[in-house]
C-alpha cells in the first residue's frame, strides 16, 4: 500500500509498506480523507516527529473493510471517523474518562502512523461511526471540529454570550459555528490575515475584523454596544493574540487558550495588570473529551455534522492525492497561495 512518510525534518517521501492485519479488537480502515493540521506543519519542518520514519495524520475518516478477531461483524463496511488518541486505560484520568490527559497515551499521526496512508488498523474503541450520508470529506474534520467544540464547553458558552475569537483559521472558523450553535449573542472573528478576513465574511459571518486596520478593542466597543466580551478565545499560538485576548474582555470576564504557541505567551504589564482588575479567568483546555455517558463530545459532532448545523465543507479550499500531499505540505510551509482546510483524498 502507498503511505507518505516524515522520514526526517523537511523530508515528506512517497512509499510502499506492507498492508496491515487488524487484531483482536481492531478493524481494518481504508483510509479515504485525512486533513493537514496546522501543528502537522511544525512537526514537518521544525521539531520532527517522536521517530522517524512516521506517517502524519490525525484527522483522517475512511470504510471499514476487514474486522480483526472478536469485532462484531456490524462494524463491517461502516463510515468512521477516528478518535487518535490511544489511551493507557490505567493512569488516574483514564480511569476518570478523561483520556486527553492520559499520562501514557499513544496518538495516530504523531507516535504512531497515521492516516496519510492507504490502510490502518484501528481499535474499535477509537471508532466514531458515521451516517451514510455524511462524507468521507465531513468525517475528517469530525478531529478539529470536536476540538472545537471543545473550547465552548470549557468556556461554558451561554445564551447571549458576546464572544470574540482571535484567529479565522479552520480551527477558528469551527469554534464561532459552535458558539452561535450554542446560543451565543454575537461572535467576532479577527486575523491579520485580509485574505482569511475575506474568506470568513465569504462564509457569512457577520462580525471580521483586520486588526492591522482598525483597534480590536474599539471594534468590539462598537459591535458590543459599549462593552467588552463575555469570552475571548486565543486561536492562533501568539503572544500578541493571547495579550489582545486579555485586552479584550469585561469584567469577570473568561479567556480560552487553544492555539498551539509558536513561543513563549507573554502579557504586557498595563494588560496584566488590567486583567487582574477584571479578576478575569484563564482557562486551558486540550483536545476533547471521549468516555463521558451519556454523550462524549465526538458522538455530538457527529450528529452536528449529521444534522447539517456544522457546516464544515465550504471550509475546504485543496483537495490532493497521497502523491500531491509532499507538495501540499511545502505550499503551506511557505505559503505559496490562500487555504483554509486542505484534505487528503484517497479514493
Amino acid at each position: 500500500m502507498k503511505a507518505v512518510e516524515l522520514q526526517a525534518i523537511g523530508k515528506q517521501v512517497l512509499v510502499e509498506k506492507e498492508k496491515p492485519i487488524p487484531k483482536s479488537g481492531e478493524v481494518l480502515l481504508h483510509n479515504i480523507a485525512c486533513g493537514i493540521c496546522g501543528s502537522d506543519i511544525p512537526r514537518t519542518f521544525v521539531t520532527g516527529s517522536y521517530h522517524f520514519p512516521t506517517v502524519l495524520g490525525h484527522e483522517f475518516a475512511g470504510k471499514i473493510i476487514a474486522l480483526g478477531p472478536g469485532v462484531s461483524e456490524r462494524f463491517l463496511a461502516r463510515k468512521a471517523a477516528i478518535f487518535p488518541l490511544i489511551p493507557c486505560r490505567k493512569c488516574e484520568f483514564c480511569q476518570s474518562g478523561y483520556y486527553a490527559q492520559c499520562k501514557n497515551y499513544n496518538y495516530f499521526g504523531s507516535r504512531t502512523d497515521g492516516g496519510f496512508e492507504e490502510y490502518l488498523a484501528v481499535p474499535v474503541e477509537n471508532l466514531v461511526l458515521l451516517e451514510d450520508h455524511v462524507t468521507y470529506e465531513e468525517g475528517a474534520m469530525v478531529e478539529p471540529a470536536t476540538v472545537a467544540q471543545h473550547v465552548v464547553n470549557k468556556a461554558k458558552v451561554t445564551l447571549g454570550d458576546k464572544i470574540v475569537i482571535y484567529g479565522a483559521g479552520p480551527i477558528g472558523l469551527m469554534v464561532a459555528q459552535w458558539a452561535m450553535i450554542n446560543g451565543a449573542g454575537k461572535v467576532v472573528l479577527i486575523d491579520i490575515d485580509q485574505m482569511k478576513v475575506d474568506f470568513a465574511k465569504n462564509l457569512g459571518f457577520d462580525h471580521v475584523l483586520n486588526s492591522q486596520k482598525v483597534a480590536p478593542e474599539d471594534y468590539l466597543l462598537e459591535i458590543f454596544q459599549g462593552n467588552l466580551a463575555d469570552i475571548a478565545i486565543e486561536a492562533t499560538g501568539s503572544s500578541a493574540a493571547f495579550d489582545a485576548c486579555a485586552r479584550s474582555i469585561r469584567t469577570f470576564g473568561k479567556v480560552v487558550l487553544l492555539g498551539n504557541p509558536h513561543s513563549d505567551m507573554t502579557l504586557k504589564k498595563e494588560t496584566y495588570d488590567q486583567f487582574m482588575r477584571k479578576e478575569g479567568t484563564i482557562i486551558g483546555m486540550f483536545n476533547s473529551i471521549w468516555d463521558h455517558f451519556p454523550k462524549n463530545e465526538w458522538s455530538i459532532t457527529a450528529e452536528a455534522i449529521a444534522s447539517k448545523k456544522l457546516n464544515l465543507i465550504p471550509l475546504v479550499t485543496h483537495r490532493v492525492s497521497l502523491e500531491e500531499l509532499p507538495a501540499a505540505f511545502d505550499m503551506i510551509h511557505e505559503q505559496k497561495e490562500f487555504y483554509c482546510k486542505v484534505l487528503m483524498i484517497n479514493e
